[in-house]
């Protein structure tokens, strides 16, 4: 039972954390969520697996 309510705490803790970075940006945006750019995981400047943007085009580089 004691595991079960630091879990929770913990998680709640991480939710609020996210709740509170979402209500503090402008617009409720995360910036610079495109893994294109990021240079650890994108060392060869290959379009974004999800959007499709390549690094040239992102607009927080």
């Amino acid at each position: 039972m004691k595991l079960l309510l630091i879990t929770l705490a913990l998680l709640g803790l991480g939710i609020a954390g996210l709740a509170i970075k979402l209500w503090a940006k402008k617009d409720g945006k995360f910036a610079g969520t495109c893994a294109s750019q990021n240079p650890h995981l994108n060392k060869n400047g290959e379009a974004c697996g999800y959007c499709g943007k390549l690094p040239d085009h992102c607009e927080n580089r």
